[in-house]
């Protein structure tokens, strides 16, 4: 009687371990096909943007204003639409997976990619970009601001054209940040502090420098005036 129950015992956990299999193996197939079908549509769509905005040159575009140099400075390749179209195939490709948990019913980390990565990563990927963003015009801006300095004989160019460069650096990172999510209150407060700041800062240095581009030419009108 012992044996037979015990035989009974083992006889029903195949049975119900088989069930088990037999129940979730469909689910599974499916699971791997759709998780394959979006690897596929996304390795398509991705290589066709990329296709696309390489036939418009866009890379031009930015090579014209100097992101080519600031790229190969930190050892990376200008490649927009390499760069646009990989990001694309990545995202329909968790778009796919979490249809893919959906059908096995793994609904926690469903929760977690939805969150983490379908909420989140487009939030990070406008922070990048707007730091990209930054980093060229920050440096057209240097140059502009040197340039103007110079041209009006204003001491003190090279300094104008740096702060400039690292305000826009600055006000770049706070928007980021904002992007982010990270103490969004504290932003706000650190960039009205920032703006006055520099908004004082600015005026005084073109006030100075107007003043004195002020004096030289009263004295060379008066100069002409004695003539």
């Amino acid at each position: 009687m012992f044996i037979q129950t015990w035989g009974e015992v083992f006889t029903s956990s195949l049975q119900s371990l088989w069930v088990g299999v037999a129940g979730f193996l469909p689910n599974l197939i499916i699971a791997i096909i759709i998780f394959i079908v979006g690897w596929i549509i996304g390795g398509v769509v991705g290589r066709a943007i990329e296709q696309g905005l390489s036939a418009l040159k866009i890379d031009n575009l930015f090579r014209s204003i100097g992101t080519e140099e600031l790229l190969a400075r930190a050892g990376m390749k200008l490649n927009v639409g390499g760069f646009i179209g990989e990001l694309i195939k990545w995202f329909i490709i968790v778009v796919f997976l979490i249809t893919s948990f959906d059908v096995l019913g793994l609904s926690e980390v469903n929760a977690f990619l939805k969150d983490v990565v379908v909420s989140y990563l487009p939030k990070v990927i406008v922070a990048a970009l707007i730091l990209i963003l930054a980093s060229v015009i920050s440096d057209v801006m240097q140059k502009f601001v040197e340039a103007s300095a110079r041209a009006a004989q204003m001491r003190g160019a090279k300094f104008a054209g740096s702060l400039a460069r690292y305000a826009i650096w600055l006000f770049a990172f706070i928007i980021a940040l904002s992007e982010l999510g990270i103490a969004p209150a504290f932003m706000q407060i650190l960039f009205t502090g920032v703006v006055a700041t520099l908004t004082i800062a600015a005026g005084l240095s073109f006030g100075l420098g107007g003043k004195d581009m002020a004096t030289r030419s009263l004295e060379k009108l008066g100069e002409q005036v004695k003539q």
